[in-house]
């Protein structure tokens, strides 16, 4: 039996994103014979504080047909060049430093480690020597002009959106443009045949809806996934101690307000404040460690954040939100004839966005794995499982390494996440090769990592980390090369500083005039 009918249960980023991957292939053919249904409760909202993606995201849209142009105006959407990191290493004014989406200046012909540390390079940040999109970002320009090509840019870039406006963008472009069917409505059974396979899903109003294969995007709910089959959560509290949030929409007071183009992720007693610029607000929201701090403590912590940027009085007045969640993911994300994706596969914290770009890479294998049929789903089940179990642990990894080299001091959240106990096997490993070479593609086993090796050493030489004194030096680190290209760089930077566009000014252009079609 060939896999036909898809029923994706839940609606939200997640849902509407993953059904327009598969829609976008399969449903756009007049000799398709593959249905997408989406399941939507009208019961549960988006949380919609406002996301972060990575580049992938770019791809992705113009794959499904969606003009970059239109996804910018409808969905609030700003450019990201990265995050941006305070405080996280001591705490002192000008702790501080980047992780850009653009790759360094000579990966892959230089030793970047081995540039930096020469003698006639002057010694700034490690992101700010081999890419000028800090610089760029934090003179609050735009990665590019609205005359170039939609998806195009100087500099690599994803968004920040507001979340519940991109799930109705892609909800109408699914039921528009695709053809995905909606079924807007409560699920309260589940149907199977002797086997354990899914047939169908019954609903509350509008009857049972029959299925070939499910996915399960009910969010933390896993009503498929979790509640139904029982696959149990990996609990990842021992690495990733945050386990709360408060969250704000905070308005900007002045049209003209400045929008940034990089997550800035400010570290706290307790966690760390995430700060999102929208073209028509910010979304910012405090993580933290229950174990760590009291929820009120947290929010006058969260409320002292924002009054340093619009003051006692409006960061007083403003409305919060809370969310929960624990850290982990699943024993399995594909069971049969079920998949999870998004926050009913795992969770671990916000930090670095991995949340959609995770809803793509599972939508894409899914996608590439079709056709298939009853007979070759375990096959595909094992290979998913495999693949997704690795890439959570190195999300895992990577997100510990943000934390590992804190030297804040007074804060037993800090020292505790900075603790040799809560640094996975894997990621001590890798420190402690690192101590002689950079990272580098030997490290990883996947050909499409979710964080590149430039991500790791944005994050480990910006939080100071130092090779052994004793590492080898090779003919091959290229320290020259790399002072030539360092010039060269800099005479670039004076042009991007004089012809980009702020931030804001490429928006509102965008919304006047559009970007070229590509």
């Amino acid at each position: 039996m060939m896999i036909k009918k898809i029923v994706v249960l839940g609606g939200g980023s997640a849902g509407w994103l993953t059904a327009a991957i598969l829609a976008a292939e399969f449903q756009g053919r007049e000799d398709s014979m593959v249905s997408i249904t989406v399941i939507e409760s009208p019961d549960v909202k988006t949380i919609g504080v406002g996301e972060g993606t990575w580049p992938t995201m770019k791809a992705t849209l113009q794959r499904i047909g969606i003009s970059e142009t239109e996804f910018i105006n409808s969905c609030s959407a700003s450019f990201k060049q990265g995050s941006k990191f305070v405080g996280w290493k001591t705490g002192a004014h000008e702790d501080s430093y980047h992780h850009p989406f653009t790759l360094p200046v000579g990966m892959g012909k230089v030793n970047l480690y081995a540039v930096w540390q020469d003698a006639t390079v002057a010694r700034r940040s490690f992101s700010s020597t081999f890419s000028a999109q800090p610089v760029v970002a934090d003179h609050g320009l735009g990665p590019k002009l609205h005359t170039m090509p939609e998806y195009a840019g100087v500099f690599n870039y994803g968004y920040h959106l507001d979340a519940g406006k991109f799930s109705e963008l892609l909800k109408n472009h699914c039921v528009k443009k695709l053809n995905v069917r909606h079924v807007s409505d409560h699920v309260v059974e589940v149907n199977c045949a002797e086997d354990g396979y899914i047939e169908s899903l019954g609903t509350r109003a509008s009857g049972d809806v029959q299925g070939d294969f499910f996915i399960d995007c009910s969010g933390t709910s896993s009503l498929l996934i979790g509640n139904y089959y029982e696959i149990k959560l990996i609990d990842k509290k021992k690495n990733s101690f945050n386990d709360s949030a408060i969250t704000a929409h905070v308005p900007y007071f002045d049209e003209c307000n400045d929008v940034g183009s990089t997550t800035v992720a400010t570290a706290q007693s307790a966690g760390w404040v995430w700060d999102i610029a929208l073209s028509s607000r910010r979304g910012c929201g405090y993580v933290y460690s229950s174990s760590h701090i009291t929820d009120d403590e947290a929010e006058n912590e969260f409320r002292a954040y924002l009054a340093s940027s619009i003051g006692d009085k409006n960061a007083s007045q403003l409305a919060t939100g809370r969310i929960n969640f624990c850290a982990g993911y699943r024993e399995k994300f594909f069971h049969k004839n079920c998949v999870a994706i998004g926050m009913s596969a795992g969770f671990i914290e916000p930090l670095e966005a991995s949340a959609l770009a995770l809803v793509e890479l599972s939508a894409n294998m899914i996608r590439d794995e079709m056709p298939f049929c009853k007979k070759s789903l375990q096959e595909v089940e094992k290979r998913f499982n495999r693949v997704f179990a690795y890439r959570w642990e190195r999300i895992i990894d990577f997100l510990k390494l943000h934390y590992v080299f804190s030297e804040r001091k007074g804060s037993d959240y800090w020292a505790d996440a900075a603790s040799a106990d809560s640094i996975p096997d894997s990621l001590k490993y890798l420190l402690s090769v690192w101590q002689f070479r950079p990272p580098n593609v030997y490290d990883f086993m996947q050909g499409e990592e979710l964080f590149p090796v430039a991500s790791y050493q944005y994050i480990l030489y910006g939080m100071g980390f130092e090779m052994a004194p004793n590492a080898v030096a090779r003919e091959s680190d290229n320290v020259a090369l790399g002072r030539r290209l360092l010039k060269e760089q800099e005479g670039a930077l004076d042009k991007y500083l004089t012809n980009l566009p702020t931030n804001r000014q490429l928006l509102d252009n965008i919304l006047k005039f559009g970007m070229q079609k590509v």
